[in-house]
């Protein structure tokens, strides 16, 4: 059952292509992110992007599924997670069926006749392994962090690569490797054997510049002054003691809520309406309501 396995041949031309064709979708990265990018598709290695939540570790990935004009396969992680909802199942209830019809025929069925691909249900790894298409799909394996230790042992050998073994059926090996990016908001951490099969990116919060770029072409109603207030804004909060600090999907939210109410300047009424979209605990909003006055 093993397939012939290969590298992912590169798309881009180099970073700087990588940027232009992310910037033509409205998705602004850094040099830094951009040569991350184009080094895991060169190299066929997964790409491990961790910063703070917000910073658009998981719409880098989207973008780069529609700069390749190929499927994006998300797994989104959390506690508990198995190998049955992440690789692989088997279709019990299919088996059943099949067992009792061949019951019903006075035959017999053998462990043989239940394993096989007829009963397999593909979950988001194995859908990636065996895609085919002009492109091998983005496989996005979102907030890794949120799984279980034992869960990441799960990817090692899809990680290494490209496949994974089904035990009553034999290894399954891509054609050609996913492009796999995992995020991680660092919640714990992750195993060394994970992070030795990746490539590793750091996404920081934008520069000012580069959000205000980001907010114009998102939020395309708001006005200059206030994006460059907001912008500001955020800036100087976030140096503070936050329990959760505002990311770039936090300023989006923020702009376009002021941008609705008609607000062309950061007045204190409207930020105080608006203050939701940016604090996202109760300690939070206190602690920026009780300095609003020496920010606007």
């Amino acid at each position: 059952m093993a397939e012939s396995g290969g590298l992912t041949s590169p798309a881009f031309t180099g970073a700087d292509d990588i940027r232009h064709r992310l910037d033509e979708l409205d998705y602004l990265v850094d040099d830094g992110t951009a040569a991350a990018l184009f080094f895991a598709l060169s190299l066929g290695r997964p790409l491990l992007l961790e910063g703070e939540p917000g910073v658009g570790k998981t719409t880098a990935a989207k973008a780069l599924a529609r700069a390749l004009s190929t499927p994006l396969i998300r797994l989104q992680c959390y506690e508990g997670l198995t190998a049955g909802e992440a690789l692989y199942e088997w279709n019990y209830q299919r088996q059943m069926l099949a067992i009792r019809l061949a019951e019903a025929r006075h035959d017999r069925l053998n462990d043989a006749d239940l394993f096989t691909e007829d009963f397999l249900q593909e979950r988001p790894i194995l859908r990636a392994i065996r895609h085919r298409g002009p492109q091998p799909p983005v496989l996005l394996i979102d907030e890794i962090d949120r799984a279980d230790d034992e869960f990441e042992a799960l990817l090692f050998e899809f990680l290494g690569e490209a496949s994974i073994t089904i035990p009553e059926l034999g290894t399954f090996t891509a054609e050609r490797r996913p492009i796999a990016v995992l995020t991680s908001n660092r919640s714990r951490d992750l195993h060394d054997a994970l992070r030795r099969r990746c490539l590793y990116h750091w996404i920081d919060f934008p520069a000012p510049e580069r959000v205000v770029e980001i907010l114009r072409r998102t939020v395309p109603s708001a006005n200059e002054a206030l994006i460059r207030s907001a912008t500001d804004f955020v800036g100087r909060i976030r140096r503070f003691d936050l329990d959760k600090a505002p990311g770039m999907a936090e300023t989006i939210d923020w702009v376009s809520a002021l941008s609705s109410l008609g607000a062309t300047e950061l007045v204190r009424e409207d930020v105080l309406r608006t203050l939701s979209t940016v604090a996202k605990t109760l300690d939070d909003r206190d602690v920026i309501t009780a300095a609003l006055d020496q920010l606007t």
